[in-house]
């Protein structure tokens, strides 16, 4: 006797749907929160680093009004001027820093107390006005003096500036331009010197520097006839 045995088709397709849904649709849910879970992960560096920029800009925020709040409005100049200037309002300007209280300056609303008043020093322009830098002159110093010196170009750098260090050079024959061959290097007379003040007088061919040295090497500086001097523009630390 034959058993007949059936089968139905729609029941295992059901059965086989239900074990594993994701064949008939093509996706595995493993693999999905795997995805889920690596997107977050690499999500997480850029909201720490989003993070971290807030703090930075906060700081950077906070240092910058700290600092702007300790600057005050004190007196600078605007223009280079020599020791004896009468200082004049066009000669000052107003800025903004921020000083150490050891640290002397004008405040921008004493302005019209130095008006009128005699630079005790030279400075260049920007420098801050200081109370010591008006009054009596500051040079020359104690067992100093200054000598003048009409000089022509070619005889001084153009870059000599008051403050400026230099050596005072005597060079033979050059009053009368004769050609002479050069000293020795060690017995060329030098004088060691601090500019004071540079001055071109209107319609004039020379340009006056005026130069603090020792007492003895200005009374030999002031005894050279007008063109026998050079002057050798020095750096903060030569001689």
């Amino acid at each position: 006797m034959k058993t007949l045995v059936t089968s139905n088709p729609n029941s295992d397709r059901s059965s086989t749907s239900d074990d594993a849904p994701w064949v008939s649709n093509g996706k595995n849910p493993d693999a999905a929160s795997r995805l889920r879970g690596a997107g977050r992960r690499r999500s997480l560096p850029y909201l720490l680093l989003g993070v971290l920029l807030v703090i930075v800009c906060t700081a950077t925020f906070l240092w910058i009004s700290l600092t702007a709040g300790d600057r005050q409005p004190v007196l600078a100049l605007a223009r280079p001027v020599t020791v004896g200037h009468l200082l004049s309002a066009q000669d000052l300007r107003q800025v903004n820093v921020a000083v150490d209280p050891d640290v002397s300056v004008v405040d921008a609303g004493q302005a019209a107390s130095v008006v009128g008043k005699t630079m005790s020093v030279s400075l260049p322009a920007g420098a801050l006005l200081t109370p010591d830098s008006v009054g009596t002159p500051a040079v020359p110093v104690a067992g100093q003096s200054i000598a003048s010196l009409a000089l022509k170009a070619g005889q001084f750098p153009a870059e000599v500036v008051p403050g400026a260090r230099v050596s005072v050079v005597f060079v033979p024959g050059g009053a009368n331009g004769s050609a002479t061959s050069p000293p020795a290097s060690e017995t060329a007379p030098v004088w060691p010197g601090v500019v004071t003040s540079v001055t071109t007088p209107p319609n004039e061919q020379t340009t006056v520097v005026s130069v603090q040295l020792a007492e003895a090497a200005a009374r030999q500086v002031a005894a050279i006839p007008v063109g026998q001097l050079s002057l050798v523009l020095l750096s903060g630390g030569d001689r």
